[in-house]
């Protein structure tokens, strides 16, 4: 399924929604090229669960940020500067897929074997300058239920 997101503000739509479903335990896998709108999406999936936008950092350099304090626990990953497998695993990172908090990954299609069997990927687009296409694609039971709940009605 394809959603057309035409502006920043459709972009932080999505992320509401996305925040509304998520429970503890579910992962949200990002994919796209810079600038695609993957950080904005993170960003905005966080602050819909009460994250305060003053603690929401990129983890670009730190690889994992954890935030509490919101509807749920969640962890906003990036794996854009983590070179393999291995070196993820070494993180400690692969510990908390089975913890009780949320995952949001972004540049997932680096690492794809740390996704669990049950996840939603997010394939953001770039379509001209001020809009993007996001590509949803739920896997196993939970993922598959998240897809179908952000389909457009």
């Amino acid at each position: 399924m394809t959603v057309n997101l035409e502006g920043s503000a459709r972009t932080r739509a999505l992320g509401r929604r996305i925040a509304d479903l998520l429970r503890p335990g579910d992962f949200v896998g990002l994919v796209g090229e810079l600038g695609a709108g993957k950080t904005l999406l993170s960003r905005s999936i966080c602050e819909a669960l009460g994250v305060p936008r003053e603690r929401i950092a990129s983890p670009t350099f730190a690889i994992v940020h954890p935030y509490d304090g919101g509807r749920i626990p969640i962890h906003h990953a990036d794996l854009y500067r983590v070179e393999d497998y291995d070196e993820l695993y070494a993180t400690g990172f692969l510990d908390l897929v089975s913890e009780g908090s949320a995952l949001i990954v972004e540049w997932i299609d680096r690492i794809p074997e740390a996704a669990p069997a049950e996840w939603l990927r997010i394939e953001l687009e770039h379509v001209s300058p001020q809009a993007r296409s996001a590509r949803i694609t739920g896997f196993g039971p939970r993922g598959e239920e998240l897809a179908r709940a952000l389909a457009p009605s």
